[in-house]
């Protein structure tokens, strides 16, 4: 493994790990397992406890990834990389819910397997998307 790689499975894994301790956080002792009533609006406390740590560890996982993983790349400028990044993330998002459906609803694979199958299919892409695409050396 490259020193690149394992800088990225570092980074990654240890953001990982602080989005489930900030997740446990907000789901048990911030929501208490309750639905947060907004008005007329309600939402659930698992997504709400998502909307709370997302942010955060997009932030998080956006300067590690500037500073550790691609460091080569930190000539460029912060909001077109965030940006770059954002995108990257946001298509993330979009795989993990369309290889989930077709896994688990088409393919008709027990939930756990299609979960583990699409992680290493979405962080391959996240490597290479970030790499070539986020945190690439030339100016965009």
């Amino acid at each position: 493994m490259d020193k690149q790689t394992f800088r990225y499975a570092s980074c990654g894994g240890t953001n990982l790990l602080f989005d489930i301790f900030l997740y446990f956080i907000a789901y048990n002792f911030i929501f208490k397992k309750e639905i947060l009533q907004i008005q007329n609006f309600a939402v659930s406390p698992h997504i709400a406890a998502f909307l709370i740590t997302f942010p955060i560890t997009f932030i998080s996982g956006f300067l590690l990834s500037r500073y550790i993983v691609f460091p080569e790349s930190s000539g460029m400028k912060k909001r077109i990389q965030l940006a770059k990044y954002l995108t990257v993330v946001f298509i993330c998002i979009l795989l993990n819910y369309f290889f989930l459906k077709i896994f688990v609803e088409n393919f008709h694979w027990w939930p756990l397997p299609s979960k583990l199958v699409t992680t290493v299919i979405v962080v391959a892409f996240s490597y290479l998307a970030q790499k070539k695409f986020a945190f690439s050396k030339s100016v965009a």
